[in-house]
């Protein structure tokens, strides 16, 4: 048994010891067997008052079904166990950040977390734009719904991506598309990311319905434009690390890391961490060692970060944009000017760590890769992310979320058998992309503690993907499997109702499962929900506004509502660091 496997696990729900089986590979990869064993662990609801320890119940309680769903127009599950996944990575940060701490001088600690912080993570940028005030008194809202997967004359699904919009108008243009009907497709296109609903024009989508499968990547590959095929296989491509870890090379004596100091700082307290990312798998990763007490340092362009006019903006910002970035400092540079670089390298001679998400080859045309950094400051952890890494070869796709999807096998996994697949448009990848980059820094600074060296730490999408287990063929969800309409919302059965289908109907009065639904559209969620766990079958109401989560009582130490300072409400750390007492 690995030493990081704590006790209980076999007794737990199996979506905790998806969770902790996640935690113990992410740790055995970052430790070893050290004699020094950090203490954590990993449970359902956690400071969430709710129903729920096991996956599709807590992304119903907790608005994960909800944005799945917005592109099919109703709350649906994930296939695969994305939240627990999510949750072990986040059992291993807050690990291996107490045991960081310990050795620079903290107390021993003890680290939790549960299935419910990791999802509400993973809704961090959904949340902002639904709780957020534009400062008419409107919430913002996404209307329409619509996947922008597309199906070819020869009946194969297909998911495009490209980040120009010359490429959109000229990829359109070579299909037959006029440029005003492809420039109305460009906005909810590009704006998916983060509203997690793709309305194209139906104009689009029949235009690839007139050509076949390699008429449509040869118009592509002529404008820059990724085209990936939709199969069903489920799996990912082998021998995935999550990341990997390279020494710098020596120089000098070795220099501890800088103490903790006071007893309540957090882990990474008195660390400073350099940021140059755009979207959301970089950011992710700042804005979680942010959390985790490290000071963060952005680098931006002249004007500034372009998603910071992302809609909806209150207070002058995106609150899409400032969900993941609130708290960091900015510097501005221009980093195709020499004094840009050197703008970065002056940073990052004072830092602990630098982190991007630069396209591949980027670094090195900049002279800001990690040989050139190390030159700097040879005790540096570099980390770099990117969509593919070198799994697909030296001309990837574009790395975006979708495409890692589909490459590693998710786009299948995360639907259920009896339905296309197709990539979930909720930015699944990107969120644990960046939690994976965390870790892997994480490991690279405790690396660095122990050798005194600097190193090289690099993730993909597709690595972090390879991450979440999936079943070799698709999932089937029965009836039970899914949200289920009560008189006044929407109802989803816990892990022993959908156990228990004869227990479930003779106590909701129906004659059979089959009937199960009907009965319960007679009574309200809050009713069946009472009457479920009085008869040991606890349930959850299906989150569908997560506007409400900020006002529930149920999340008031989960969420943090809007205030003065930042408008919008968001997750709280996820993590709950207490001294041990052995």
């Amino acid at each position: 048994m690995s030493p990081y496997q704590e006790t209980g696990a076999r007794t737990a729900p199996a979506a905790t010891r998806t969770a902790r089986t996640v935690a113990v590979r992410l740790l055995d990869r970052t430790f070893g067997t050290p004699a020094e064993r950090p203490r954590w662990d990993v449970d359902g609801a956690g400071p969430v008052g709710i129903d729920a320890d096991d996956e599709h119940a807590v992304q119903a309680a907790c608005g994960v079904m909800h944005v799945h769903g917005r592109a099919t127009g109703a709350p649906a599950p994930l296939a695969a166990d994305y939240v627990s996944t999510v949750t072990g990575v986040l059992a291993a940060q807050g690990a291996t950040a107490a045991l960081l701490a310990r050795r620079r001088g903290r107390p021993p600690l003890r680290t939790r977390t549960s299935l419910a912080q990791g999802a509400l993570l993973t809704l961090t940028q959904y949340l902002a734009a639904a709780t957020a005030d534009d400062g008419t008194g409107a919430r913002a809202t996404d209307d329409g719904t619509g996947l922008a997967t597309l199906t070819t004359a020869d009946a194969v699904r297909v998911e495009i991506e490209t980040l120009d919009p010359e490429a959109w108008a000229g990829f359109w243009h070579r299909l037959g598309v006029p440029p005003r009907t492809a420039g109305r497709g460009w906005q909810p296109f590009q704006a998916r990311f983060g509203t997690a609903v793709c309305p194209l024009p139906p104009e689009l989508r029949a235009a690839v319905r007139a050509h076949p499968l390699e008429a449509v990547r040869r118009a592509g590959a002529e404008h820059g434009v990724s085209v990936a095929a939709i199969g069903e296989a489920t799996t990912a491509p082998p021998g995935l690390a999550p990341w990997t870890l390279a020494p710098a090379p020596p120089a000098g004596p070795p220099l501890p890391l800088p103490a903790v100091t006071g007893a309540d700082a957090l882990p990474l307290a008195g660390l400073r961490v350099v940021e140059s990312a755009r979207r959301v798998q970089g950011p992710v990763a700042g804005h979680v060692l942010r959390l985790l007490g490290a000071e963060v340092v952005r680098v931006e362009p002249p004007g500034g970060d372009p998603m910071r006019g992302l809609p909806p903006v209150a207070g002058g910002c995106s609150v899409r944009f400032s969900a993941l970035n609130h708290g960091k400092a900015v510097t501005e540079a221009d980093l195709t000017t020499r004094p840009g670089r050197e703008t970065v390298r002056e940073l990052v001679s004072r830092a602990d760590v630098f982190l991007h998400n630069w396209a591949p080859g980027k670094a090195g045309t900049l002279r800001l890769d990690a040989d050139a950094l190390h030159a700097v400051n040879p005790r540096l952890v570099y980390a770099s992310a990117s969509g593919f890494g070198t799994a697909l070869g030296p001309l990837p796709p574009i790395g975006t979320d979708y495409l890692a999807q589909v490459h590693g096998g998710l786009a299948a996994a995360l639907r259920p058998a009896g339905e296309p697949p197709a990539p979930s448009l909720m930015t699944v990848t990107d969120v644990l992309g960046g939690l994976v980059l965390a870790q892997a820094v994480l490991a690279g600074l405790l690396a660095r503690q122990e050798t005194g060296r600097g190193c090289r730490v690099a993730s993909s999408l597709l690595s972090a993907a390879a991450l979440v287990p999936r079943p070799p063929r698709r999932a089937a969800l029965s009836a039970l499997d899914r949200p289920l309409p009560t008189a006044d919302g929407l109802l989803y059965p816990g892990a022993e109702a959908r156990a228990l289908p004869r227990e479930l109907a003779r106590t909701v009065g129906a004659t059979g499962t089959a009937t199960v639904g009907e009965r319960l559209r007679t009574r309200t969620t809050d009713a069946w929900l009472a009457e479920l766990r009085a008869a040991g079958l606890p349930s959850v109401a299906v989150r569908t506004d997560l506007a409400d989560l900020a006002a529930d009582p149920a999340f008031a130490r989960a969420v943090l509502p809007p205030d003065n300072r930042l408008p919008y409400a968001r997750p709280a750390a996820p993590w709950e660091f207490t001294e041990e007492t052995r």
